[in-house]
C-alpha cells in the first residue's frame, strides 16, 4: 500500500480563489476585509510567519497591516492598541502573532482582543464555543485539519481518532472539533507511556507534538489516515514533521506532507476566518452568538 497524498497547497489554492470572489461581493457594498497583524520584539521565525501571512492577504484583496513592537513593550501598552483596534471599523480581524517575550500577560491580551475579531480563535469565548457548538472563530490549524479531512471525503463520524500533542492550540481544539463530528478521541502526547497502544487503534491519527519522527511505521494501523501538524527545522536546514513519512507512507491510506500539507492551511483559514468577520460585520452572514441566544 502506498498512501495517497493529502495536498494542503492545491485545496489552499482552491478555496483561496473562492475567497477572492466573496471578497469581490464585499467590495460592491465598499468594504474591503482588514486585518491587523501585531508582532512584538524580534523573533526571525515569527517575522517569516507574519511575512507569508501577509502576502497571502494579498493574494485575496485582504487589506493587512502589520504593527511592530519592541519586546520591551508592557503589556499596558499592548492592550491599550488592541483596544483601539477593536473600535477600529475597517479593521475585521486582529492577530497577535506568538510567542509573546515573558514579561507580557499572555493571557490577559488575547483575552482582551474582541471575540467578533479573534481571527486566531484563541479567545475564551471561541475556546469554549468549541465545547458548545456555538464558537465564533476556529483556531486556524485544526481548522485547516478538518478542511482537510473533508476535501478527501474522509468520514469522521464514528471513527476512532488519536490526537498526538495537547497543546492549547492545536490538540485540545482539535480533539474537541473531532468530538463534535462524531469521533471517538483520544489524546496523547510525545511523553504518553507506550505511546504506540493508542496510535496503532487510530483510523485518523493527527500528530502535533512537535518531535520529529516521533511516529514510526510500526505505531501506525495499515489504513489510517494520518494528519502531520509536526513543523521542526533539523540541524542540516531540512524542515520535517514528526511523522516518519517514508515508512508509515507504506502503511498509510492517505497522509499530508511536511510542508505542503496542513501549513498552506493554516494560513488559509486565517483569511477565511477575517473574511467571515466582515460578511458578518455587514448582515452578509449571521453571527452565531445570535443563533445560540
Amino acid at each position: 500500500m502506498t498512501a495517497r497524498l493529502i495536498d494542503g497547497r492545491m485545496l489552499s489554492h482552491r478555496l483561496r480563489a473562492n475567497m477572492a470572489r466573496r471578497i469581490a461581493v464585499l467590495a460592491e457594498t465598499g468594504v474591503t476585509p482588514g486585518l491587523a497583524v501585531l508582532l512584538v520584539g524580534e523573533d526571525p521565525a515569527s517575522a517569516v510567519y507574519v511575512g507569508r501571512k501577509i502576502k497571502a492577504c494579498a493574494s485575496v484583496g485582504i487589506r493587512s497591516h502589520t504593527e511592530r513592537y519592541p519586546a520591551t513593550i508592557t503589556t499596558e501598552a499592548l492592550l491599550a492598541r488592541i483596544t483601539e483596534l477593536n473600535a477600529a471599523e475597517h479593521i475585521h480581524g486582529i492577530l497577535l502573532q506568538l510567542p509573546l517575550p515573558a514579561h507580557v500577560d499572555m493571557a490577559r491580551v488575547l483575552e482582551t482582543i474582541a471575540v467578533a475579531k479573534d481571527v486566531d480563535g484563541f479567545h475564551l469565548y471561541n475556546v469554549g464555543g468549541l465545547v458548545t457548538g456555538h464558537t465564533v472563530f476556529s483556531p486556524c490549524t485544526p481548522y485547516g485539519v478538518m478542511k482537510l479531512l473533508e476535501s478527501e471525503a474522509i468520514p469522521i463520524a464514528g471513527q476512532n481518532v488519536v490526537v498526538v500533542g495537547a497543546s492549547n492550540i492545536v490538540g485540545k481544539p482539535m480533539a474537541l472539533m473531532l468530538m463534535a463530528a462524531g469521533a471517538t478521541v483520544s489524546i496523547c502526547h510525545a511523553g504518553t507511556r507506550d505511546l504506540a497502544q493508542y496510535t496503532i487503534m487510530a483510523d485518523i491519527l493527527v500528530v502535533a507534538a512537535g518531535v520529529p519522527g516521533l511516529i514510526l511505521p510500526q505505531m501506525v494501523k495499515r489504513g489510517a489516515v494520518v494528519i502531520d501538524v509536526g513543523i521542526n527545522r533539523l540541524a542540516d536546514g531540512r524542515i520535517t514533521g514528526d511523522v516518519d513519512f517514508a515508512g508509515v507512507s507504506a502503511r498509510a491510506s492517505a497522509i499530508t506532507p511536511v510542508p505542503g500539507g496542513v501549513g498552506p492551511m493554516t494560513v488559509t483559514m486565517l483569511l477565511e476566518n477575517t473574511i467571515m468577520s466582515a460578511e458578518r460585520r455587514h448582515g452578509l452572514i449571521p453571527d452565531p452568538r445570535c443563533i445560540a441566544a
